[in-house]
């Protein structure tokens, strides 16, 4: 049996500015619901602090993935995915 206290565990996450935003906004959700509990919104406000400046997160677009690209170039600019196999080969 594990014994109480805190997790020695620490966890890291990569996330795009986007992912970023949407983490941000989740999270500010939950820590304002009246519905959730103490505790979760305790937790939620923990990582809220953890997280960059309001004036920060305001400035990332929903379409910003991270990758260095040329103004002119976006999203759509770039192939959905990778190439399907070739089964005819």
């Amino acid at each position: 049996m594990s014994e109480p206290g805190p997790s020695p565990f620490r966890y890291h996450l990569e996330l795009t500015p986007a992912q970023l935003k949407l983490t941000h906004d989740a999270l500010r959700s939950i820590a304002a619901e009246a519905e959730a509990d103490g505790q979760t919104r305790r937790i939620a406000g923990e990582i809220l602090e953890m997280l960059p400046d309001e004036e920060h997160i305001a400035q990332i677009r929903p379409d910003d993935d991270g990758r260095n690209r040329p103004d002119d170039a976006g999203p759509e600019d770039e192939p959905e995915g990778p190439e399907p196999p070739d089964l005819l080969a």
